[in-house]
């Protein structure tokens, strides 16, 4: 269920903490009725403390050992867990089974154990007998439990049931549930609306930022996260926002400070380990990245989701440092892990051709595009290694036959222009050059502004690259052929 960011931040929710964390200062039972007490683990759990969460619910059903609200607490921890009996046993527990909460409770056990559809139809025979003054509510109860699941679309099928509610916890609903079916703009509007109705809420802040990452639009992203972090400048997700902001856009300096201050906020998070050491591989400090990075392997050694990337990035480092053997070896441990294995066989490929073996990397390239079946975003990345390593006659060569190939098989695909501008540019290609720049301003700006922004006056909107280009540039004195 969401966080009542309102209620918590509210002169009565802290007077209610206040109280109770005094009882437990002087080693009293702080007596109070289990809504309270829930509220207050609620709390506590949103902020990172679980600890002390469990210890508040533990007290509530110590005091009411069948109130609804702690043994919902407890469920769904254990549903968590992937504990379905257990969850059921709290369920059992419950004494009021007339109450809201508790059918809700059986709902989401259904929907935890993937039965979605018995869900949906329980729900549906409950909606008959909701009072008409409660429907709203109602709606919006079901649909959160879709989106707690990631279950968007029956969300969104639950919240077109409404007659018109223009609550702001509807809204917020709503926009989380666009953001969870990939719907950003249309996300990212009714955060908008919500923060006019609340400019201080760190919460709308932070998703807005969120929207905003995932639909590329990371200059506006950093704006969202520095107001949130105005707000509150030790918040992590405003931090990471900012950090993720700046690493999208090559700002790696900067983006560099921000992980390092989210690591002394989050020192158990892997993640932002490897960020920092991917920040400054990216910066050129390879020796000095194999720190964060080793750390981060030893502490993550059995996870998966993170270990293809460290070895990646470790890789990198070894290469840099003039030790092929050792960075494919770390490639060799992501061959067993679940991984775009595609990819992978492009780093070695890199890494070979980096260290002059060419045949190998021949090799390495070509099993990449046959294991991808010839996908566009391979044969980019291979065509980038190429650049990279100034192999830039072939890197031309290829490019004559790219966008035909990538057309048929996506016809949306739309990067790598900017990059074939690149590489006419330094063939000094000038005609060709001005083609590809204006195309890749049209066809993906961000990629444009990524690759090509250091050819240009900073902050130049790439819909200006041409007309700069072919005005005011003196490069192609020197280039021309």
């Amino acid at each position: 269920m969401p966080f009542d960011e309102e209620y918590f931040n509210s002169e009565e929710f802290r007077e209610l903490l206040d109280s109770y964390e005094a009882s437990l200062d002087t080693g009293q039972q702080p007596f109070m009725d289990a809504s309270d007490l829930v509220d207050i683990a609620d709390y506590y759990n949103f902020n990172g403390d679980y600890d002390k969460a469990v210890e508040a619910v533990e007290r509530a059903l110590d005091l009411y050992p069948h109130a609804t609200l702690p043994n919902v607490f407890k469920a769904r921890q254990a549903l968590a867990e992937g504990n379905f009996e257990r969850a059921r046993q709290y369920a059992e527990n419950i004494e009021n089974k007339d109450e809201p909460d508790y059918c809700y409770l059986l709902a989401e056990i259904k929907i935890a154990q993937g039965n979605i559809e018995e869900a949906d139809r329980y729900l549906r025979s409950l909606e008959k007998s909701v009072d008409p003054e409660e429907y709203e509510d109602y709606i919006k109860d079901c649909a959160n439990l879709y989106v707690d699941y990631n279950i968007n679309e029956k969300a969104y099928e639950w919240m077109m049931r409404s007659k018109g509610d223009d609550s702001t916890d509807f809204k917020e609903l709503m926009a989380r549930t666009l953001f969870g079916m990939g719907k950003y703009k249309d996300s990212e509007r009714i955060f908008n609306e919500l923060i006019d109705r609340n400019p201080y809420s760190i919460t709308y802040w932070n998703a807005l930022a969120s929207t905003q990452l995932m639909n590329e639009d990371y200059n506006n992203a950093i704006t969202s996260s520095e107001y949130a972090i105005a707000i509150a400048p030790n918040d992590p997700e405003g931090i990471a926002s900012k950090a993720n902001g700046l690493f999208r856009i090559g700002n790696y300096p900067e983006a560099l400070k921000y992980f390092q201050r989210l690591e002394k906020l989050v020192p158990e998070d892997n993640f932002v380990l490897l960020n920092i050491g991917v920040c400054l591989v990216n910066l050129g400090r390879q020796q000095e990245a194999l720190q964060p990075l080793e750390r981060a392997l030893e502490r993550g050694v059995d996870d998966i989701d993170i270990l293809p990337q460290l070895y990646q990035e470790l890789a990198f480092c070894y290469s840099a440092l003039k030790q092929p053997e050792k960075a494919l070896e770390l490639l060799d441990r992501t061959e067993k892990l679940p991984c775009d294995h595609s990819d992978m066989l492009v780093i070695r490929g890199h890494i070979q051709l980096e260290h002059g073996m060419v045949k190998e990397a021949q090799e390495s390239f070509q099993r990449a595009m046959k294991e991808s079946e010839n996908n566009p975003s391979v044969m980019l990345r291979v065509i980038v290694s190429l650049y990279d390593n100034r192999y830039l006659q072939a890197c031309y060569e290829m490019f004559t036959k790219f966008f035909r190939v990538a057309s048929k098989y996506d016809p949306d695909f739309n990067k790598g222009r900017a990059y074939q501008a690149l590489v006419c540019f330094d063939l000094g290609k000038k005609e060709e050059f001005y083609i590809a720049v204006g195309r890749a301003a049209r066809e993906n700006p961000q990629e444009a502004r990524l690759v090509l922004g250091f050819l240009f006056p900073e902050g130049m909107d790439p819909s200006e690259y041409l007309n700069y280009a072919v005005h005011h540039y003196i490069h192609f004195d020197k280039l021309d052929k």
